[in-house]
């Protein structure tokens, strides 16, 4: 995909925690949030990222003032929320084809479901098993997936 051209992209959680929080990945996360599309987050992604969120708060491991940024952030960032139940057959076929932990390949069915409506959908992760797995089954391109 070229940066200029509109982008539908599945956030993972691993991906909106970069763009919320500095890591390796941020910059990369960043520019994907720039790009003009749809960008999705699911209410696992959503759940998961309140999780860590809210562990990050309880250790106490960053200023609160960025604890709330961050919530913000969740909340008005690029995202739409997406209410999607996974097709169910896909769940032990992928499951069989890749060696990923349960929510990781629930984003990889929610995103393979997705993709029978909408052929272009990108699936942003910096997870490395789930972003195989997503190059894979064609929900990313060799040429983005370079870090």
């Amino acid at each position: 995909m070229k940066e200029n051209n509109f982008v539908v992209v599945y956030w993972d959680a691993s991906a909106v925690l970069s763009a919320l929080f500095r890591d390796e990945y941020s910059e990369e996360a960043l520019n994907w949030a720039q790009r003009e599309g749809v960008h999705l987050i699911s209410s696992l992604s959503y759940a998961e990222v309140c999780a860590v969120v809210s562990r990050i708060r309880r250790e106490g491991l960053v200023a609160e003032v960025l604890i709330n940024a961050a919530y913000q952030s969740l909340e008005e960032g690029p995202w739409r929320y997406l209410y999607l139940m996974p097709d169910r057959d896909k769940f032990k076929s992928l499951s069989q084809k890749w060696p990923l932990r349960g929510a990781d390949l629930w984003h990889l069915a929610a995103a393979k479901t997705l993709q029978k409506r909408v052929p272009e959908v990108y699936l942003l992760t910096f997870d490395s098993r789930l972003a195989a797995a997503a190059l894979g089954e064609g929900l990313q391109d060799r040429a983005d997936n370079v870090q």
